[in-house]
């Protein structure tokens, strides 16, 4: 685990103690966004978190073509053009699920998402935000909590 990942999870145990803490986050694949929160950081001497969701990257490649490594790569080239420190990078994954794969059949869905999920956490991403709440195609419109918290 990185210095900058754990200052990550951190954080909320700082502000309980009173301090002020927090960290920079952006979602978004674009290089300016990127480079942008890249260059707040290091105005700042803080850490970075940038995320990529379940849509714009997964192991299919999302609707940017990338998939997790090839999002650590070209985050870690923007931030290495932007002399921001590697070790103040944290890379998040935002509403990992079946989204991208709502119109199969749930069990195809979740097992897609296993394999993306394992994508993330193979390219070194830290933060993970599992959603497992949207129906697949077999599914009701609504699921109940249970199905949720069993997928």
């Amino acid at each position: 685990m990185s210095d900058a990942t754990r200052r990550f999870a951190n954080i909320a145990a700082r502000r309980a103690a009173g301090e002020k803490s927090g960290i920079a986050s952006v979602c978004s694949a674009h290089p300016l966004v990127i480079e942008a929160a890249l260059r707040h950081g290091l105005a700042r001497s803080a850490d970075v978190l940038i995320e990529a969701t379940c849509n714009q990257v997964n192991h299919d490649g999302g609707y940017t073509g990338m998939t997790p490594a090839g999002f650590r790569s070209f985050v870690e080239a923007h931030a290495q053009k932007a002399g921001f420190p590697i070790d103040r990078l944290v890379l998040g994954g935002d509403h990992l699920g079946p989204n991208p794969w709502k119109h199969m059949a749930a069990a195809t869905a979740m097992k897609k998402a296993g394999a993306m999920i394992d994508a993330y956490a193979s390219a070194g991403f830290t933060k993970m935000h599992l959603d497992t709440s949207m129906a697949c195609a077999d599914d009701p419109a609504v699921l109940a909590d249970e199905t949720i918290a069993a997928r």
